[in-house]
């Protein structure tokens, strides 16, 4: 085994949610007695989630995010000084079948930011304390994603009237929560960040620009929040990020390769890894890989899609990794899922059994590259 995350078969991080865990959600909805109850089943599933994991032959072990609605909102309205409000604004995912139309919760700024308390730090505890074989991984949505859910708009500006005091006190809320995680025991941190994959699409740009943002430098705006936040992290910490362009019940926002922000992503964040997805022409090729600097950063290709059930063929995936290394060395590269299973509570369009074919193919894979997970 790779001494260190990521691993060379790894994932996303979130998985389907069992039947009856939507269910009793569902329940819990309209009657405050069920609170209780839902705690119970969250942990059963939870424990289930991690048996997948570890019977499949992953080392890097998530709770599936099966406590959250949403991979960000969750965590983000546990923020001080974000409160939630309502939205009109409409987020138009594609797929294979047509368009829907999701309107998200929003977000806005209405006091200095702050750090009440550790966030997620009980999910944390419950995974480490169930994990039996692996490293636990906490994943939590970049400090970026607080800005992109609603730019400059949704930042008071009697509260900052400079947006650079704004972004300066988001860093030192995230360097306060990553320094309590590792406190914690948090070795294998990921920061999930949709603004700098979508930021490679023109049409996203265009909305950056129209709400009177930086289109040409917001991607690097957001790099050099990650990086204050990242500055005086704890050595033994792993810290991975994961660029997406969407995951909504199979469905997706965003398209573009990733040279539009390939090299100040490889050369300027300062994370350990990266999780890509490369699982369909929505993401171009892999050249920008040929931005990585050698050395110890990974580039995780995600080229098992989450967004559909049919489990790819094992050939297909071994000659697109040879492809791949093509740019990068294959010392540095590893295999994932394109993004998570479930995004939110709802879930992409597959099965259970689907789900693991498609990790148990990702371990089997790896152990045939790399001779190692």
């Amino acid at each position: 085994m790779t001494s260190r995350p990521p691993f060379r078969a790894d994932h996303v991080g979130s998985l389907l949610r069992p039947r009856y865990l939507l269910e009793a959600r569902e329940r819990a909805k309209t009657d405050p007695a069920e609170a209780p109850r839902l705690k119970d089943l969250e942990d059963q599933a939870i424990r289930d989630i991690i048996a997948l994991q570890e019977e499949v032959g992953l080392k890097g072990i998530t709770d599936g995010e099966a406590r959250r609605a949403s991979w960000h909102m969750d965590y983000i309205y546990q923020i001080g000084g974000i409160e939630k409000v309502a939205s009109n604004i409409k987020v138009h995912f594609h797929n294979q079948a047509g368009d829907i139309d999701f309107t998200p919760s929003a977000l806005r700024v209405s006091d200095r930011l702050s750090l009440p308390s550790t966030i997620f730090a009980d999910a944390f505890q419950f995974l480490k304390a169930n994990v039996t074989h692996g490293i636990p991984k906490l994943t939590i949505p970049s400090p970026s994603m607080v800005h992109y859910r609603g730019g400059r708009a949704a930042v008071s500006t009697s509260v900052y009237p400079r947006l650079e005091d704004f972004y300066d006190d988001l860093s030192a809320v995230y360097a306060q929560e990553i320094a309590n995680l590792a406190g914690l025991g948090c070795t294998y941190l990921q920061l999930d960040d949709t603004s700098l994959a979508y930021l490679n699409d023109p049409e996203q740009r265009k909305m950056i620009a129209a709400e009177g943002g930086d289109p040409e430098r917001q991607h690097e705006i957001y790099i050099q929040i990650i990086n204050k936040a990242l500055a005086g992290r704890p050595d033994g910490l792993t810290i991975t990020t994961h660029l997406c362009r969407g995951n909504f019940r199979s469905s997706w926002v965003a398209s573009g390769s990733y040279d539009y922000v390939a090299d100040a992503l490889f050369n300027q964040l300062d994370v350990d890894g990266y999780f890509l997805e490369f699982d369909d022409e929505r993401s171009g090729g892999f050249e920008p890989l040929r931005l990585l600097p050698k050395g110890h950063k990974r580039v995780v290709l995600g080229l098992v899609t989450t967004k559909r059930g049919e489990l790819e063929q094992r050939d297909d995936i071994l000659r697109r990794i040879e492809a791949a290394s093509k740019f990068a060395p294959l010392d540095q590269l590893c295999l994932s899922p394109q993004c998570g299973f479930s995004s939110t509570f709802e879930g992409n369009d597959l099965s259970m059994d689907q789900q693991r074919a498609k990790l148990e193919l990702i371990v089997d894979i790896a152990k045939e590259v790399w001779g190692e997970l």
